[in-house]
């Protein structure tokens, strides 16, 4: 939002263009920490729905972490504050075992984790977060530091999904200081959390060095607009890769991949590194989607010429054959154990197959398929087949009780099972 007009705070114009995105929802979560970004989205959520005759639903959501003893009197601040405003809240607790490394990730996954429980039990499809004009420039810094790519410096969407939760940021392109006078002006005190201010923190490290940027020209309105310029940027990469996948990529129901090697070679790097990214995505069950350094220098060994044999990259067997790149499930990493396909439910195996048991049987199990014959192959399938010994030997297999094969990769056998390969 920074390059656009910044809505006004102070009129019911201003508050219906912030929350136009979520204007048309039944209910609205809305995650309060008791910081003072978090009580100004509450405050003027709060105002924007009592101004509106059909409002959404609101609904307030505060997590303790377990990390600090003062978190719970903050929860149960907010929780009043809530309910002064009229709006019905609940405090959430994390209680798991909190981890040596990695503490910060672990923490906001779990916060996203629980809301996203108590939303669903609330029936609300979307949570808003206080993320502001200087979180985003914070973040677009510290992923240009780690060398992140395109789709990385566009920094944070208005509306995504985390951790499975649907999200917006309505407030992206609001100054922190508008929304501590917003604050100021409902009366409240909001809650001070130390981690805010320490420097074993990156992003308080950034955090601090944005006055001196800003005085070099680079301040968080600039950083919003690069922010904004990466995303246009990024949107018109994506849909050559789109196009460009249609036509280069084959992929088949073992889940293996052939990018024709020729067309490959002759697209920019931006759209070829795209592309090869999301087959990797796709073939190696979507464990690092953001490690665009390997899949670049990947690309580039492709390019040149220089791939090995064959070569490991995100859980995938990358090799050059017949004038194109064959790429399948690497054997033994994180491929799932045998899972029982419970009557009419739907399995996702791992992350790359969607298995459904359209029947009343619970006696159906899916599995690795491991060292099928290609022979065998054939007599299940009627083709020869020529996929990777990777790739079948990690396709998923379903068996009934008696042990009859109903499934094989991405084909069925049995009118009981229907199986999906996963491509987006």
């Amino acid at each position: 939002m920074p390059a656009r007009m910044t809505p006004s705070l102070d009129d019911a114009a201003g508050l219906d263009r912030l929350f136009a995105m979520v204007a048309a929802e039944q209910a609205i979560g809305l995650a309060v920490s008791g910081g003072g970004d978090s009580l100004a989205l509450l405050v003027l959520a709060q105002r924007w729905a009592s101004e509106r005759g059909n409002a959404p639903r609101l609904h307030v959501y505060s997590v303790d972490h377990g990390l600090r003893p003062e978190a719970a009197a903050e929860v149960a601040m907010v929780l009043a504050t809530a309910k002064r405003l009229g709006i019905a809240a609940a405090g959430l607790k994390w209680t798991d075992a909190k981890p040596a490394a990695g503490l910060q990730e672990a923490a906001r996954a779990a916060r996203y984790r629980l809301i996203g429980k108590a939303m669903a039990k609330d029936g609300v499809d979307i949570l808003l977060t206080a993320h502001h004009r200087h979180d985003q420039a914070e973040t677009v810094l510290m992923r240009m530091a780690h060398g992140s790519g395109i789709e990385g410096l566009k920094g944070m969407a208005e509306m995504a999904n985390v951790e499975g939760v649907r999200v917006c940021r309505p407030l992206l392109g609001i100054d922190p200081a508008a929304l501590r006078a917003v604050v100021d002006a409902a009366g409240l005190v909001p809650a001070e959390d130390p981690s805010n201010s320490d420097d074993h923190y990156e992003r308080v490290r950034w955090r601090k060095a944005l006055p001196q940027l800003a005085v070099l020209g680079l301040d968080a309105v600039t950083i919003g607009v690069f922010a904004e310029r990466m995303a246009e940027a990024d949107a018109a990469i994506a849909q050559m890769a789109e196009e460009r996948f249609a036509t280069m990529v084959r992929l088949d129901g073992f889940g293996s991949a052939r990018i024709e090697l020729a067309s490959f070679i002759g697209l920019s790097p931006a759209v070829s590194v795209r592309v090869l990214g999301r087959v990797l995505n796709i073939v190696g069950g979507r464990q690092k989607p953001r490690a665009l350094g390997q899949v670049e220098r990947l690309r580039q060994s492709i390019a040149d010429g220089m791939l090995p044999k064959s070569t490991t990259v995100l859980g995938c067997v990358i090799r050059l054959k017949d004038d194109a790149v064959v790429i399948a499930r690497e054997p033994g990493r994180a491929v799932p154990a045998d899972a029982i396909l419970l009557p009419h439910a739907e399995l996702v195996w791992d992350e790359r197959f969607l298995i459904i048991n359209g029947s009343d049987e619970s006696g159906l199990t899916a599995s690795v398929a491991d060292y099928l014959p290609r022979h065998r192959l054939e007599e299940f399938l009627g083709f020869k087949v020529t996929a990777p010994a990777e790739a079948i030997r990690t396709a998923p297999i379903v068996r009934d009780a008696e042990g009859g094969v109903l499934s094989l990769g991405g084909w069925s056998f049995d009118e009981r099972i229907s199986v999906k390969l996963l491509i987006d």
